[in-house]
C-alpha cells in the first residue's frame, strides 16, 4: 500500500484497494482471457458494442432500463469517477460523498482542484448520507460561496459493509433532488449482500432515473482486482445524452480504455453464465461467514463494529480500547493501521483513509486476508460446506481473535477497582 510521502499524518494521498475476494481466478474466466491474449487492436474508448450490450443485459436483469448509447466502459471505477465528475462539477462544482466513504471517491474530485464536503451518516449504516445533515452541508456550502452538484453515495458500502434501508434512501434522494444534486451511485457491491433474501438494496437509479449514474466496479463481483473493468450507466433524456458525450470526451482525453483480453472476461462476466453465478455465490457465503466470525471477535473484545451485511469486509471502531492502545502508542487511526497492520499480518487501513478524522480509532478489515495463503488453502475454503473448521481459517480466526482480546485484557488490568 503507498502511504503519504513524506510519512506523517499530513493528507492521505493513495487509499487501499478494493477488497479482494482472496480466491484464485475462475478458469472459465481465465481461458476467455486467454483466447483473446492474441488479439492486437485496442478496445474503443468507452467500451465495445459486444461488452455495452453485456452491461446493458446486466442491468436489465436487475431492474434498471438501459441502452448501448448511455453506457460506458473504463478501466476500473476511479476512471469513470473521474471522468462523471469532471463532466459534472469539473467547471466549478462542489462534490459531498458519505463519512466516511470509500477511499477512492475523494481524490479524484481533489485532483480535479474540486472541495468534497463529508455528511455524515446515520447509526445505523454507512454509505448514504444522513437526509437533514445532507440538507445541512449543502446550505452551509452554499452559504460560503460554493455550488454543490454532485453527490456520491453506495447503498451497499465500502468502507462500513452495511447496506442502507430504502426508507433511509428515499429521504435522502428527496433531499438530494430539491437541491438539484446529480446522483452517483458506486454499486460494487450490490450483487455481494450475504443474506440476499433478507436484505432489501434499492437502487437510487430505481427511484429517480433521470438524475442518477452509476457506476460498478467488476471487481466487486465479477472480476479479479487485478483485471481492472468497469461499466458506468448514465440517465436517458438529453441530459445523459450530454453527460455521455462529455464522459466519453474525458476518457478519449485520458486514452482509458479496457485491456482487450480483460474487456473479453469482462463482457463474459456481465452475461452471468453458470460458472461466474455459481462462484460469486460461493464466494459470497465464504466471505459472509468469515465476515461474521470476524464481527464476533472485534464486538466480543470490546471494539464497536457494525454486523456486515454485504462485501469482504467490516469496520471496527477501537475507541473503547483506546486506553489500552494509548499504552502502546496508538493514539491516532495512523498509528492503528501501523499497528494492526504488524500485529495482524494482513492490510488494516485506518478510517483516515475513508474520510473519518485522524483521531477517531477506526479500521477497516478485510477477510480475503483470512482464506489461507496458497492457492490450494484458498480453494479449500471456497468448496469447503465448514470454512470456519479448516485449519488455516481457523488459525487466522484464533489469531484475530487474539489480537483484540489482548487489547480488551489489557484494559479491564488498568481499571480502577470498583
Amino acid at each position: 500500500m503507498r502511504r503519504t510521502d513524506p510519512e506523517g499524518h499530513g493528507p492521505v494521498r493513495y487509499g487501499p484497494p478494493l477488497p479482494g475476494d482472496g480466491l484464485p481466478v475462475l478458469p472459465e474466466l481465465a481461458a476467455v482471457l486467454a483466447a483473446a491474449a492474441g488479439r492486437a487492436e485496442a478496445q474503443p474508448v468507452g467500451g465495445s458494442p459486444a461488452l455495452l450490450e453485456a452491461a446493458c443485459g446486466y442491468w436489465t436483469r436487475r431492474g434498471l432500463a438501459c441502452v448501448p448509447d448511455r453506457v460506458a466502459a473504463g478501466p476500473g471505477a476511479p476512471a469513470l469517477l473521474l471522468a462523471v465528475t469532471a463532466a459534472l462539477a469539473g467547471d466549478g462544482g462542489d462534490v459531498l460523498v458519505p463519512r466516511p466513504c470509500a477511499a477512492w471517491w475523494a481524490p479524484y474530485a481533489r485532483l480535479l482542484g474540486r472541495p468534497v464536503f463529508h455528511v455524515p451518516t446515520p447509526a445505523e449504516s454507512g454509505g448514504v448520507p444522513d437526509p437533514y445533515a445532507l440538507l445541512e452541508t449543502v446550505r452551509r456550502v452554499r452559504a460560503e460561496g460554493g455550488d454543490p452538484r454532485l453527490l456520491v453515495l453506495s447503498v451497499a458500502d465500502d468502507p462500513t459493509a452495511t447496506v442502507a434501508p430504502p426508507e433511509l434512501l428515499h429521504e435522502t434522494v428527496e433531499a438530494a433532488v430539491a437541491e438539484g444534486l446529480h446522483l452517483v451511485s458506486d454499486e460494487t457491491w450490490r450483487d455481494t449482500l450475504h443474506d440476499p433474501h433478507g436484505t432489501v438494496l434499492l437502487s437510487p437509479a430505481e427511484m429517480l432515473p433521470d438524475r442518477v449514474t452509476v457506476v460498478t466496479d467488476l471487481a466487486g463481483a465479477l472480476l479479479p482486482p487485478g483485471w481492472p473493468a468497469a461499466v458506468a450507466r448514465v440517465p436517458s433524456g438529453a441530459a445523459g445524452e450530454r453527460l455521455h458525450a462529455r464522459v466519453l470526451d474525458i476518457l478519449t482525453a485520458l486514452d482509458a480504455r479496457v485491456a482487450a483480453p480483460v474487456a473479453a472476461a469482462a463482457g463474459y462476466a456481465l452475461d452471468e453464465p453458470a460458472p461466474v453465478t455459481e462462484r460469486r455465490e460461493a464466494a459470497v457465503r465464504l466471505h459472509a461467514r468469515v465476515a461474521a466470525a470476524a464481527h464476533a471477535a472485534v464486538v466480543s473484545a470490546g471494539a464497536l463494529a457494525r454486523p456486515p451485511q454485504a462485501g469482504r469486509h467490516l469496520y471496527a471502531d477501537l475507541a473503547p480500547l483506546g486506553d489500552a492502545l494509548a499504552r502502546r502508542g496508538v493514539t491516532d487511526a495512523q498509528e492503528l493501521e501501523d499497528f494492526l497492520t504488524a500485529r495482524l499480518g494482513m492490510p488494516a487501513p485506518g478510517g483516515h483513509r475513508f474520510g473519518d478524522a485522524l483521531g477517531e480509532l477506526r479500521v477497516r478489515l478485510a477477510t480475503g486476508s483470512l482464506l489461507g495463503g496458497a492457492d490450494e488453502e484458498r480453494t479449500e475454503s471456497l468448496t469447503s460446506p465448514s470454512p470456519l473448521e479448516l485449519p488455516h481459517v481457523h488459525q487466522a480466526l484464533i489469531s484475530l481473535r487474539s489480537a483484540f482480546d489482548g487489547l480488551r485484557d489489557d484494559a479491564q488490568r488498568r481499571e480502577p477497582p470498583r
